[in-house]
C-alpha cells in the first residue's frame, strides 16, 4: 500500500521526476483556478443568481466572518487576511474532497505539501505584522518582555509553525492507514462509510488548519499592538505634541 503519493512516479527524466504528489497538486490548482473564474465571469447583483454564486458568496462570507470572530477585528479590517486563509481552506479542502475520484491521492498526504504550507504560514505571520505595524515594530516583539527572550521568541515563532504541519500531516495520515486497513478487512461492507467519513474529515482538516493559521497571525498582530506602558505614555505625548 503506498502511504505516501510521493511513492507513486508518474514520469522520470535525468532533472526531474514527476510524483502523484506533484501532478494531484497542479489538479487541484487547475481546479481551483478554472472553477474561480467560470464562476467570477458570470456574477450578477440582480435578484437572478446562479447557484455557483450563491455557493461562492456563502464561503467567502463565511470565512470572513470566521477571521474577524478570531482576530476579534471588524470584518473589513479582516478582509487584509481573507485571501491567503480562503486559499488555504480551499486548497485543503479540494485536495481532500477529491479523494472521492478513483485513482486520486490527497496532496496533503504528502510531507513535502504538508511543510511548504507550514513555510507559507511562517512567512505571512511576518509578513501581516510587518505590513500592519512596520519592520521596527515587528523585530521589538522578539524583544519583549526582556532582550534575554530573544531565542525563546525565535524557537516558538518556528516550533508552533511545525506544530502546524505535524498536526495536518498526522490527521491525513491517520485517516489514510485507517482506511486502507479497514478496506483491505471487509472491502464490500466499509468502503461507502469509509469515503463519507474521509470526506467529513478532510474538510475538518482544512477548517482546523485555517484556523490556526490565523490564530497564529492574529496572535502576532495583537503581540505587536500591545506596548509597554512606558511607549504607550511616549506615543501619547507625541500625538498632544
Amino acid at each position: 500500500m503506498q502511504i505516501s503519493p510521493d511513492q507513486w512516479i508518474l514520469a522520470q527524466w535525468p532533472l526531474f521526476t514527476l510524483n502523484a504528489t506533484i501532478a494531484f497538486t497542479w489538479l487541484v490548482m487547475a481546479v481551483l483556478c478554472i472553477g474561480s473564474w467560470l464562476i467570477t465571469s458570470r456574477l450578477s447583483t440582480g435578484e437572478s443568481v446562479s447557484r455557483w454564486q450563491v455557493m461562492l458568496e456563502v464561503v467567502v462570507t463565511a470565512i470572513r466572518d470566521q477571521i474577524a470572530e478570531i482576530a476579534e477585528i471588524g470584518a473589513e479590517v479582516g478582509d487584509r487576511y481573507l485571501p491567503f486563509i480562503g486559499t488555504l481552506f480551499l486548497f485543503i479542502a479540494t485536495s481532500n474532497l477529491l479523494s472521492v475520484v478513483p485513482g486520486y491521492q490527497p496532496p496533503t498526504g504528502s510531507l513535502s505539501t504538508i511543510a511548504a504550507l507550514a513555510i507559507a504560514v511562517l512567512i505571512a505571520v511576518p509578513a501581516f505584522s510587518i505590513v500592519g505595524q512596520g519592520l521596527a515594530g515587528y523585530l521589538k516583539t522578539y524583544l519583549r518582555p526582556t532582550p534575554l527572550m530573544l531565542p525563546f521568541n525565535l524557537v516558538a515563532e518556528v516550533s508552533r509553525t511545525v506544530a502546524l504541519a505535524v498536526r495536518l500531516y498526522g490527521n491525513v495520515m491517520s485517516g489514510t492507514v485507517i482506511a486502507g486497513i479497514v478496506i483491505s478487512i471487509a472491502p464490500f461492507f466499509f468502503p461507502v462509510m469509509m469515503q463519507v467519513l474521509g470526506l467529513l474529515t478532510g474538510f475538518i482538516q482544512a477548517y482546523i488548519f485555517a484556523v490556526l493559521a490565523m490564530v497564529y497571525i492574529a496572535s502576532a498582530a495583537r503581540t505587536q499592538g500591545s506596548a509597554s506602558p512606558a511607549e504607550n505614555a511616549e506615543n501619547a505625548n507625541r500625538k498632544e505634541q
